[in-house]
């Protein structure tokens, strides 16, 4: 893919914004295999706000081992990000383009219809390819975004990243995703997909768990 056409180029898959589905372990896109695992990493208004801020500067990816580099915000207003309610009701965006926020070392935070390359090795799995910040969202009690492939040569699919602070006090971080497998060892023994999609979401528990800083 020519970087300078990068901002332009929409996801490929299908299923966009799926990862969000209540019924996504019993109903998972065509030719997907999906995932979802969740851990109690806590507790309090400090562990959630850091476990946010985690999450939107890409270090829930860096910390697990994997480079985010050529971060891109949206190209224009028009894309808004897919978001939805327990109802299945589309969210509006609350964020706008406007309110786009940079990390210490000058790299944007985590936005609707941003784009990013990550590449690299996360508990001996590998990671190659360029993203798409589906929807990003951040409530009084919640964070979250999800990704999704642009041009993948692993597995195809998005993945969402969630971190909730609950009721009870406690904060749980969650991960969903479906992937689609693409190269050729991964389509012929869909186990690798499993055994890949364990050892990353692994990796990014330890990258966001005190437990493990």
């Amino acid at each position: 893919m020519r970087r300078e056409t990068f901002r332009d180029q929409t996801v490929d898959y299908a299923a966009v914004g799926a990862s969000q589905a209540a019924d996504l372990l019993q109903y998972p896109p065509d030719r997907s295999i999906p995932a979802v695992d969740s851990w109690r990493i806590g507790s309090g208004e400090e562990r959630f706000r850091k476990a946010a801020d985690d999450l939107l500067t890409w270090r829930v990816l860096t910390v697990a081992g994997l480079e985010v580099s050529d971060v891109r915000p949206s190209s224009g207003p028009s894309y808004t990000g897919v978001s939805f309610d327990a109802e299945g009701h589309p969210v509006a965006p609350s964020r706008s383009e406007e309110d786009q926020r940079y990390t210490e070392d000058g790299i944007a935070y985590v936005s609707a219809g941003a784009t990013a390359h990550v590449h690299g090795r996360a508990r001996g799995k590998r990671a190659d390819g360029d993203y798409r910040v589906i929807f990003v969202a951040e409530e009084e009690r919640r964070v979250a975004y999800a990704l999704g492939t642009v041009d993948a040569t692993i597995v195809s699919g998005e993945v969402l990243f969630s971190v909730e602070w609950r009721d009870d006090d406690e904060v749980w971080f969650e991960v969903r995703a479906f992937d689609i497998p693409v190269g050729w060892s991964y389509r012929t023994f869909r186990s690798r997909v499993r055994r890949r999609r364990r050892a990353l979401n692994n990796a990014y528990l330890r990258a966001i768990s005190p437990l493990f800083v």
